[in-house]
């Protein structure tokens, strides 16, 4: 039994991560902005404060063996000051709540957006040596390379650090990935963008909160090789990412995307959409952005075998067909239904 803190802990990942280490016998804390009365009903203890204060995260880190930082403002659009503040502040105020407190293990959340090609270069089969890039195309992974450096440059024998880089977390209740594909697809403005062959990695939520778990563990070891390395997260197996939405799309009723439009048509409209919408200082997401028409245009997909061989990670457990069958069902059957009757 373990004494945790999962930062974010009442989000989509972060909520199934204190499910599991519950289930597992350990004392979980969770810290967000605001109550999370489902997760605290499960026997988690609340706590409320921001990321990026340091005293708030030292008070909810206090007595605590391991923290999971799953924490972090994602998306595509928005004010960068806010994004340097929740990923960038708030990894630091973690990192250095754990040295404070004398936290020995510390889990953080990452993504593979870390080196995500600014150029519209797919990354097919790419291990954990790939460089980080030098440019941006968006604020998530510009702040999300430098809060994954703070971990891992804080890997030590005090305080043994590893990051996680899961691809596209999908499942029941998934508040990003499906619910934006279907919000889109009703209103008639999905594209194909390039010749519709691209492959991405996806990674089911169960999954992926199973290798922080794993991690955890590894990292307990004197002499751990997981100590102060970065791992990339999937389902084992690239996704054609065209035909996997139209099957989703289809099984729910929606019709498929046959539309299509170029990659560098859609990377031009989204340079000129975003420059419009920071001149006119529109709040909203630009119908599209050149990193969206890149993660959309490309093929984006990783190695997983230093995963599976330093962190025991066994994505099969949950395979990707059973996986997607879940978020269906949840859609047809569960909670989702309202969704998609809604007018």
């Amino acid at each position: 039994m373990a004494r945790v803190l999962i930062t974010g802990g009442g989000g989509f990942l972060g909520a199934e991560v204190a499910r599991q280490c519950l289930a597992q016998g350990d004392q979980v804390r969770v810290l967000g902005r605001n109550r999370y009365p489902e997760v605290e009903a499960l026997g988690a203890e609340g706590h409320v404060g921001d990321v990026a204060d340091l005293e708030a995260v030292r008070a909810a880190v206090r007595g605590c063996d391991v923290v999971y930082h799953t924490a972090a403002l994602a998306g595509v659009w928005g004010d960068p000051r806010a994004y340097e503040r929740t990923n960038v502040q708030g990894t630091r105020a973690v990192v250095d709540a754990c040295r404070a407190e004398g936290v020995g293990r510390l889990v953080y959340t990452s993504t593979p957006s870390v080196v995500a090609s600014p150029d519209r270069t797919s990354h097919e089969g790419a291990d954990e040596s790939l460089p980080y890039p030098t440019r941006f195309l968006a604020d998530y992974p510009r702040t999300k390379v430098p809060a994954e450096q703070a971990v891992l440059g804080a890997n030590g024998p005090a305080l043994r650090t590893v990051a996680l880089r899961p691809h596209l977390i999908f499942g029941p209740g998934d508040p990003h990935l499906v619910p934006r594909i279907l919000a889109r697809a009703r209103q008639g403005r999905l594209r194909i963008v390039g010749d519709g062959s691209v492959k991405v990695d996806i990674t089911y939520v169960e999954n992926a909160a199973r290798a922080h778990l794993q991690a955890a563990r590894a990292l307990d070891e004197e002499r751990s090789p997981a100590a102060g390395r970065a791992y990339f997260l999937s389902q084992g197996e690239p996704v054609a990412l065209w035909p996997w939405i139209n099957d989703l799309l289809t099984a729910l009723g929606l019709p498929p995307v046959t539309r299509r439009v170029s990659l560098g048509t859609a990377y031009r409209v989204g340079a000129v959409l975003e420059a419009t919408w920071r001149l006119l200082r529109f709040k909203s997401e630009p119908p599209m952005t050149r990193f969206v028409a890149t993660m959309l245009g490309t093929s984006h997909w990783f190695d997983i075998s230093a995963a599976r061989r330093d962190l025991g990670y066994d994505p099969e457990r949950i395979p990707t067909a059973e996986a997607t069958e879940r978020v269906k069902r949840y859609y047809l059957e569960g909670p989702g239904r309202a969704y998609l009757t809604a007018p």
